[in-house]
């Protein structure tokens, strides 16, 4: 204040010293803002060309591949086409759709890029007879004879804040998403330079009329500052950056960038605590199908999203998310963006959306946990759940989702079955047996909580672990499948002198019986003699030969599987007898690929040859015994006849473990049923597990096993009981491979009437060539 009396000169000192310090003040704020600016420009830069989101690694099954003579039938290709969400229609003139015409079908692919090489997309046409695939016909020659249909997403690891989303280039956007966009949110966008004045001041209006800030008037530049950048804080000083970084973004970058990266950032629903971001991962999520497949009606239920995912959420508010995409329809009409034509075609159309959600979730979680723990010894986390990884996985959806509905089915009649069995659980594993490749792996029944049984669930094995006293015996060269066995009680006594006398599961005495027979009616009482008398040290060395890791106790009752194993370390036992004595470990990943399509790692195959095959051989015979006349007899009520397979089951102390592991030419499977606490679930592995194994099967198309015979076995007729060499017709005779060195010289009389032949091994080759061409006859 200018003192009373002062000379005109001192009024104009005050003057100039008020002004000066105002001009002072005004220049501070201004470097200050203009740091401030600097310091806010150097953050919209550095992010937005840097790394500009945690790219999740994506999860894939193995492709689907075709060729003529391929073991497909029509329902075999269709199942795949939808779970690849192909649409029936009449014609296939766009990617992502098929169409049946004359007996044949047509499938428009989507192409996919692989690391060796780049599938196009194509037209193919197919023809099949009954169960293979006859004729395959294609617009694009490859020089391969075989096509590869883009494989299915099976799950991804995601970073820690929990988003996902599909990565899209602006020039893959349908052609309806930018108009809509554009008519819907920011009709100016092309014109203003990061905000809008006229837009600033309507929303300012509104929140001084309400009271509250209620309306924020922002461009998409400015709502893509606030997902990128900031947070959904409700500020003035919020709402002053906002403006700031949208005008510097502007600023250093064109709008097809802008809006490029807005497509790719945008909030379009929640996937449990899983956000899904962007319109690529959105198109996937409610439709199934690739953003460039969309058309106008879908893209404009997308846009309406835009507004509120949770409040237009279509699955749980149709009429209101239906609502919403009518009014961005509405504005692409008003704005002459799309035709009366366009306009009313796309809004008599329903929403469209799938059932339920699929993209953002493990849909298959155990097989994915697999996965996971696999690249977790070779892999930061951070690797995996940031640098857009893809991981090429040998699940074949087919063999999984076959699984899924044996096992859920068959639990779940159990289930209903009695109170006893109300939370019954269990698990399956199935490879493929030559290359040891994981095709299924379910981890329980019900939703998956991380407890993955298929590898945590360590459990008794019981009789799963009697094929490898058998092969010890017989590798022995001490026993062939004749062998007789003694299975009279027996009484075993332990280092303190306490006798253990274990029974047969009938509980019955079976006098003597030849050794096959003793594997294929799993009898416990011959097999513990026969383990005490080869020795428990050299069932032991099997068992570790054969790919046991466990410790294993040199105690009798080993030999009737008193060991803990997970369902995974059943099924690398088993492994060798179903591959003629080779071994692979199981493995669940083909290679994994960069982002840029560069292969990082590559998972070949270790073979090794870890039992005679001799030996092998004839357990097989008597594995295959097993399901024609034992305990696994019932798979044959619902398989065919002439299906050769192999199996054993494999039943705990007090019923509290049901086992079954068994194989084909194409499958070998693992199934454990029974209780998480270990109680006793009055099952059997004959009537607990291998229903599932069975009804699973008749699902699949498996083929004969067909073990490759050494040349130190050879096949005779001998009797049953005396294991001597018999002939075909005579009363007990059975056709059974036998060491060549150890074949029988003495005749049944029988087989002595008949015979014509002076030395026994002409009379073999005679049998062996007779039996030989019966299978042709």
């Amino acid at each position: 204040m200018i003192p009373a009396g002062s000379s005109p000169r001192a009024h104009r000192g005050f003057i100039l010293t008020a002004l000066l310090l105002i001009l002072t003040l005004a220049l501070i704020a201004l470097v200050g803002l203009g740091l401030y600016a600097l310091t806010l420009d150097n953050q919209v830069r550095s992010k937005f060309e840097g790394k500009r989101w945690a790219i999740p690694a994506k999860v894939y099954s193995r492709p689907l591949e075709l060729y003529t003579g391929a073991p497909l039938s029509r329902e075999d290709v269709l199942a795949e086409m939808e779970l690849l969400h192909y649409r029936a229609a009449p014609t296939w003139d766009m990617p992502g759709v098929f169409s049946e015409k004359d007996g044949e079908l047509y499938i428009h692919t989507r192409g996919f890029v692989f690391s060796d090489d780049t599938e196009k997309s194509q037209v193919l046409k197919l023809k099949f007879d009954g169960g293979t695939l006859s004729d395959l016909a294609s617009t694009h020659q490859n020089g391969r004879g075989l096509v590869r249909l883009e494989p299915l997403v099976i799950g991804g690891i995601y970073p820690r804040q929990n988003e996902d989303r599909v990565l899209m280039r602006l020039k893959e956007a349908p052609k309806f998403l930018e108009p809509a966009l554009i008519a819907t949110e920011d009709r100016n966008f092309y014109s203003h330079f990061g905000i809008s004045i006229r837009g600033i001041l309507r929303a300012m209006a509104v929140n001084i009329s309400s009271g509250e800030l209620r309306q924020g008037g922002s461009t998409l530049t400015q709502q893509l500052v606030k997902n990128f950048y900031l947070t959904d804080e409700r500020s003035l000083k919020r709402k002053l950056n906002e403006a700031l970084m949208a005008i510097l973004l502007e600023t250093h970058y064109s709008k097809q960038e802008i809006l490029e990266c807005y497509l790719n950032e945008v909030n379009l629903g929640q996937n449990g605590n899983r956000s899904i971001n962007g319109f690529g991962l959105a198109a996937q999520f409610y439709f199934g199908q690739p953003i460039s497949e969309l058309g106008l009606s879908q893209v404009a239920l997308l846009v309406g999203l835009v507004k509120g995912p949770s409040y237009y959420n279509p699955w749980r508010n149709p009429e209101r998310a239906l609502s919403r995409r009518n009014t961005v329809l509405d504005n692409m009409l008003g704005q002459g963006r799309i035709t009366r034509a366009q306009y009313d075609k796309a809004k008599s159309r329903p929403l469209g959306i799938l059932i339920q959600p699929t993209a953002g979730l493990s849909l298959y979680p155990a097989f994915v946990d697999v996965v996971r723990r696999q690249l977790k010894q070779e892999y930061k986390e951070e690797d995996l759940n940031s640098e857009g990884l893809r991981i090429f996985t040998t699940m074949d959806p087919r063999v999984q989702n076959a699984a899924g509905a044996s096992f859920n089915r068959t639990v779940s009649q159990l289930r209903t079955r009695s109170k006893k069995m109300s939370d019954l659980q269990g698990a399956v594993v199935v490879a493929n047996p030559e290359n040891g490749e994981l095709l299924a792996v379910l981890g329980g029944y019900g939703s998956f909580t991380g407890y993955n049984r298929a590898v945590d669930a360590n459990r008794q094995v019981g009789s799963l672990l009697k094929p490898a006293v058998y092969l010890t015996a017989l590798a022995s060269g001490q026993y062939n499948l004749l062998t007789p066995l003694d299975d009279s009680a027996v009484e075993i006594a332990g280092q303190s002198g306490q006798i253990w006398r274990p029974e047969n599961y009938d509980r019955q005495d079976h006098g003597v019986v030849p050794l096959y027979d003793a594997l294929a009616h799993s009898y416990n009482q011959s097999t513990i003699r026969l383990g005490m008398t080869v020795g428990i040290p050299a069932v032991i060395k099997t068992l570790k030969e054969l790919g046991v890791r466990q410790e294993l106790p040199n105690y009798p009752s080993l030999l009737l599987g008193a060991v803990d194993m997970s369902p995974m370390d059943v099924l690398q036992l088993y492994q060798p007898f179903a591959a003629n004595g080779f071994q692979t470990a199981p493995r669940a990943i083909r290679e994994v690929v960069n982002s840029q399509g560069k292969r990082l790692t590559r998972y070949g195959l270790d073979v090794k040859q870890v039992y005679d095959p001799a030996a092998l051989y004839q357990v097989n015979y008597a594995m295959q015994q097993v399901m024609r006349n034992g305990t696994g007899s019932a798979a044959y009520a619902r398989l065919p006849g002439n299906l050769v397979m192999a199996g054993k089951t494999g039943t705990t102390n007090d019923m509290r473990d049901a086992w079954f592991a068994g194989y084909t030419g194409n499958y070998l499977a693992v199934v454990w049923v029974g209780h998480d606490d270990n109680r006793s679930t009055g099952l059997s592995g004959a009537s607990g597990a291998l229903p599932i194994w069975t009804d699973m099967m008749t699902r699949l198309h498996p083929v004969s096993l067909a073990p490759v015979q050494p040349d130190t076995v050879s096949w005779i007729w001998a009797d049953r009981a005396s294991g001597k060499l018999s002939a075909e017709s005579c009363p007990g005779a059975v056709y059974v491979p036998f060491p060549t060195a150890g074949i029988p010289a003495e005749l049944t009389p029988c087989a002595a009437a008949a015979d014509t032949t002076a030395d026994p091994i002409g009379r073999l080759l005679n049998g062996t060539v007779n039996k030989f061409l019966d299978i042709f006859r």
